[in-house]
């Protein structure tokens, strides 16, 4: 409200002038870090970025009790692989995980019972120190296409028999190329 005119007023009850602060400056996506082109980057190690992961941590350990563990392999080398194809699977969907993303995995990787002797000696060598190793959580995920994990877990599970068109089972894969790559170069 406005003051009368007749009113004397103090030098503190004035109104003060508006700080006016300067024209922002131009902004230029010009540092190491920054995303120039649509899309997250792809890659060795980046992974398969999604929300709510640490949640998909939770749900992978729940299966833990269910999956069958034979001599000489390490229920915490199946948790970390698993965990990695069942979070790119979530990402493949763009969502968060849900139970069925490690069920699927689990399953693809012949962790559930009644898995085909033959996918438990190729897995066996691959899964050895997954627990510790970055790289070969990464090359199981990577060794899963995106076409096997948008199947649901009955249809995995139906599937496994012929598990070989489910998985890149090419011992050469390069460490960091996804399963498209591998496909596209032809392997």
């Amino acid at each position: 409200m406005t003051q009368p005119e007749y009113v004397p007023l103090n030098a503190a009850d004035r109104v003060r002038a508006v700080e006016r602060l300067p024209p922002a400056k131009p902004w230029r996506p010009d540092r190491p870090s920054e995303l120039t082109t649509p899309g997250l980057p792809v890659g060795p190690r980046l992974g398969s970025p999604g929300p709510d992961l640490g949640y998909g941590m939770k749900l992978a350990r729940m299966l833990l009790d269910k999956i069958v563990v034979p001599d000489g392999e390490d229920d915490h080398d199946a948790f970390a692989a698993c965990f990695a194809v069942g979070a790119k699977r979530a990402s493949v969907f763009g969502r968060a995980p849900v139970i069925y993303d490690f069920q699927v995995a689990y399953t693809l990787w012949g962790w559930m019972p009644g898995a085909p002797a033959d996918l438990v000696a190729f897995r066996r060598p691959l899964f050895r120190g997954a627990s510790h190793e970055y790289d070969t959580q990464r090359d199981i995920a990577d060794r899963t296409p995106p076409e096997t994990l948008a199947m649901s877990p009955a249809e995995a599970e139906a599937s496994l028999s012929d598990w070989r068109s489910l998985l890149v089972t090419d011992a050469t894969v390069p460490r960091g190329l996804n399963a498209a790559e591998v496909a596209e170069a032809g392997a």
